[in-house]
């Protein structure tokens, strides 16, 4: 796939405020963000493959179907990797408002992580239990942030994601069940501990934003309504952040997992406990050199 080159930081895309607000509180909800052709293009597609899924009866490395989803009544949870399956898709978040978002907000360039679409299905979609993302993919600091877009307009019968006001400054919870194994979510006794009554809620009309930090504790309860509520989400971090190999789905974020977005630089500078270094470049996709090839210049 081959997109056009990113265009220049837009430092304008969110104010001092709300950058502040964003530092304080660990995130953000900005109405009607995303313009409407942006928003018509994403509608189209994502009808296209709500069309496509209704062949597929199983869940596999396109869709999560619920266990209910039928050729004539189509549930899905999620579009796998929306940037890897449709180049509208792509070109929106490597270079349209979420990835301006990221950068105005992380101050550059930005390196993107991984996407989805959420549907959260109308008339019973699935609950998301509180939770906090980084368990799942940790990086070499905190930066790293979701975007989400609402694709339909969102209210409280939907079930709007929720998310605790400064808890990304808090604990880190431990996600894994009283049996040992992971459940990607809080313990009982630790979501008793929450204050429900400090949730905020994030809904808004089609085209909103949210914006959470990975340390955010967040989720949202099953949409019992009769309308779908699609999600399109995408994960950036700063440019020196990088994931840990070998935890969570670091090592499964697709072909363009650690794409820098929002400017053109490309440097491998990394900082651990305040020591900087330029690193080797990624050789991941063609192999590294051997020590003695580049110290000789060989070739």
């Amino acid at each position: 796939m081959t997109l056009a080159k990113a265009p220049p930081v837009a430092v304008s895309a969110v104010s001092d405020r709300r950058r502040a607000d964003y530092e304080a509180n660990g995130y953000l909800c900005l109405p009607e963000f995303v313009g409407p052709e942006w928003l018509a293009e994403l509608r189209a597609v994502t009808a296209e493959f709500i069309e496509a899924s209704r062949a597929e009866t199983t869940s596999g490395k396109v869709f999560d179907l619920e266990p209910t989803h039928t050729a004539d009544a189509p549930r899905l949870r999620r579009l796998i990797s929306p940037v890897d399956q449709h180049p509208t898709y792509a070109r929106f978040t490597f270079e349209g408002p979420p990835a301006q978002l990221a950068s105005a907000l992380l101050g550059g360039p930005v390196r993107y992580h991984h996407s989805k679409l959420n549907f959260k299905w109308s008339e019973g979609g699935e609950e998301v239990k509180w939770h906090q993302d980084i368990q799942f993919w940790p990086h070499t600091d905190f930066t790293p942030l979701t975007i989400g877009v609402y694709l339909s307009d969102v209210d409280p019968e939907m079930s709007p994601m929720g998310v605790l006001p400064g808890s990304h400054l808090g604990s880190l919870y431990d996600l894994y069940g009283s049996d040992g194994n992971w459940a990607g979510a809080m313990s009982d006794d630790d979501a008793a501990g929450l204050d429900l009554d400090a949730m905020e809620y994030l809904g808004g009309p089609a085209g909103s934003v949210t914006v959470h930090n990975c340390c955010m504790v967040h989720g949202s309860m099953p949409n019992n309504s009769p309308r779908p509520r699609p999600l399109l989400l995408q994960t950036y971090s700063a440019l020196g952040s990088y994931p840990i190999a070998n935890c969570g789905v670091n090592g499964v974020t697709g072909p363009n997992g650690g794409r820098i977005c929002g400017g053109e630089e490309a440097t491998q500078k990394l900082t651990i406990e305040g020591r900087a270094m330029h690193v080797a470049p990624d050789w991941s996709r063609k192999g590294p050199p051997t020590i003695f090839g580049s110290q000789q210049k060989d070739g």
